[in-house]
């Protein structure tokens, strides 16, 4: 693309409608094809070279009944066509008008100077393979807010995927095609008049399928817990795979990329590429990574198979995120207000993330922010009394622990022990300041012994709730930490802090590709899991776990695998003391041992570490393989 393309024109006019709005055409005939469009845009179809690609002719059909007519959107400010010759001819000269100014793609090697040299509002175009951690990070994190730098992106599996999502933002949404929808297993919010709205108890008794599929939307959300390849909704699933495109050979996939059935009902599952929708928001965790930092082959990707469908739009989440209540009463007034989705739920999420949770795939509405208020400063000198005293305090105050948890009437004598010493120090003076220590130091060795193995034989434990617990009654402090994960790539460190009493700050390290691998709370061990990414069948993984005591004493650790992997697996040890020095790294040896009959399919072990009854935990992904011969 010609850096020196002068300004494109956008005078809005009224879409006109067209009777034959795409026109599949052979990628011989495409450049030809889309010069003649480009001609006479009022009565010509859109071109798009899909022969080939029976997923991408269906689509085409699809689409020509969400969409009444066609129009030169807004352009944006800038633009960059990545991998130009994985291109076909004329994809280029098609994305032209999305943009006033294109630049070459050398401009991005330098990915952190970018918007200082050219300031607006960004477009990537480009095959997802491209799409990659250097240099969208640093572009992602310099548009986090929107507005005059917000990052729009135009992409696909290949080359044919993304001249069709270059196509499909020249259409106009039919005017019939006006429905709202948000599917969420995660909320039961109040539905806002003009939105349907389903929850998990809908999913109970409903036939979702139906329901997704039966509707031509205008926008929808699919918010759920899944990985890259699904999203779930109860015992429906939004699912990632399409038929029509080949595995790759060697890359991690589902376990029905390994001849296994899925995890949940096959009548059940929701083909993202079949959704009759504009826009598609897909609010679930690493629902739309980079594609280095993607955990399955492309052929089971929930985003790529999004983008392979009729959706002009598509929201997805580039890392995890807390997205909650707050984000789904915001979209909804954005949706019927016609607001742009990207820019309202990565500001409702700014005072959760210091970086953009969702990634918008297509050109955007009008953009609105709002700032996340400022963070409190309060910090003052922590004695293992007083850490222990408030530690007690969220524990039992805070609504974590529910009335008739195990460890509750242990943890309640000691707070009034706590109490005592701290209220009343000076009428104790039977016993000085050490003998306090030291009686303190042995009830914390006890308890931690006990919440420690509470952990090891449930791990689903109240007590390992307690980041989302507390996170959602904190605010974040700007204030950010690069660190590297214990996968190699960058990450950021962040601390929500906590708005009640009762509430403990969480400190959260957040890899792109990993997740959130990390969580502690204030004077607590520090950890970091490492170990390979694959383990064969009736193998043997190695986790070293890399601890730093808060202070000199023991510390017990555990490692868990998941629910679905319980059965399958056996952890040597499953728990073991240590005993460390402040500051100091010590590492300790974990197993995981496979069965044979393992499914093959992408796993995560969490090791934890208690002291002075704080828990952290550094979590890790890896994936089972078949044994090989």
């Amino acid at each position: 693309m010609n850096p020196a393309v002068g300004e494109q024109r956008h005078d809005g006019p009224a879409p006109t409608p067209v009777p034959e709005l795409f026109r599949p055409v052979a990628p011989g005939c495409f450049p030809d094809a889309v010069a003649a469009f480009l001609a006479a845009p009022d009565r010509t179809p859109v071109p798009v070279p899909v022969h080939g690609r029976p997923d991408l002719e269906r689509a085409v059909a699809l689409a020509d009944g969400l969409y009444g007519g066609l129009d030169r959107p807004a352009p944006l400010d800038v633009g960059v066509l990545l991998g130009a010759e994985d291109l076909p001819a004329g994809v280029a000269e098609l994305a032209r008008p999305l943009a006033r100014r294109w630049v070459a793609e050398k401009e991005l090697e330098d990915a952190g100077g970018f918007p200082g040299r050219h300031p607006g509002t960004l477009l990537v175009v480009g095959p997802y393979g491209r799409l990659t951690l250097h240099p969208l990070r640093a572009l992602l994190l310099a548009g986090r807010h929107g507005g005059e730098r917000a990052l729009t992106l135009l992409s696909g599996r290949d080359g044919a995927s993304v001249a069709w999502n270059v196509a499909k933002q020249y259409a106009v949404p039919a005017a019939d095609v006006a429905a709202l929808g948000l599917f969420t297993d995660t909320d039961r919010p109040p539905p806002l008049p003009g939105v349907q709205v389903f929850d998990d108890r809908d999913f109970e008794r409903a036939d979702i399928r139906t329901e997704i599929l039966g509707t031509r939307w205008r926008r929808v959300v699919f918010q759920g817990h899944g990985k890259d390849d699904s999203v779930n909704l109860g015992e429906f699933t939004v699912c990632g795979r399409n038929t029509a495109v080949p595995a790759v050979p060697g890359l991690l996939g589902p376990r029905c990329a390994y001849g296994l059935p899925c995890y949940k009902p096959e009548d059940k599952l929701v083909p993202l590429h079949s959704v009759e929708a504009v826009e598609v928001v897909l609010s679930a965790c690493n629902s739309g990574p980079l594609a280095d930092l993607a955990l399955y082959d492309p052929k089971y990707q929930l985003l790529l198979n999004a983008l392979d469908g009729p959706a002009r739009t598509v929201v997805a989440a580039v890392s995890v995120h807390d997205s909650d209540r707050p984000e789904n009463v915001a979209w909804m007034r954005a949706a019927l207000a016609g607001a742009d989705s990207v820019d309202v739920l990565n500001a409702s999420l700014a005072g959760s993330h210091p970086y953009p949770a969702f990634l918008r795939f297509g050109l955007p509405g009008r953009p609105e922010r709002t700032p996340p208020a400022p963070a409190p400063a309060d910090h003052r000198p922590d004695p293992l009394l007083l850490t222990t005293g408030r530690r007690l305090t969220a524990l039992l105050a805070s609504g974590l622990l529910p009335p008739q948890h195990p460890l509750r009437p242990r943890l309640t004598r000691l707070a009034r022990k706590t109490d005592q010493w701290t209220a009343r120090p000076t009428h104790l003076a039977d016993r000085s300041p050490e003998e306090i220590r030291a009686s303190l130091a042995a009830d914390l060795q006890s308890l931690d012994h006990a919440l420690a193995e509470q952990v090891a034989a449930h791990p689903e434990d109240e007590v390992m709730n307690y980041p989302a617990h507390f996170g959602d009654r904190s605010r974040l402090d700007p204030r950010v930490r690069e660190v590297t994960c214990h996968c190699g790539r960058p990450a950021q460190e962040f601390t929500r802090r906590g708005l009640l009493p009762y509430v403990l700050d969480t400190t959260c390290a957040v890899c792109m590709r990993c997740g959130d691998v990390t969580f502690r709370v204030p004077e607590s061990p520090a950890l970091w899991a490492y170990a390979a990414d694959e383990v064969e069948q009736g193998g043997v993984l190695e986790v070293r776990a890399a601890l730093t005591p808060a202070r000199n004493g023991p510390v017990r650790l555990g490692l868990f695998v998941p629910t679905y992997l319980r059965a399958d697996t056996a952890v040597e040890p499953r728990t073991v003391k240590v005993r460390g020095g402040a500051g100091e790294v010590r590492d300790v040896t974990f197993r995981v041992r496979c069965a044979d009959g393992t499914a093959p399919q992408a796993y995560y072990f969490t090791v934890f570490a208690v002291q002075d009854l704080a828990v952290s935990t550094a979590r890790r992904h890896f994936g089972v393989v078949p044994r090989r011969a």
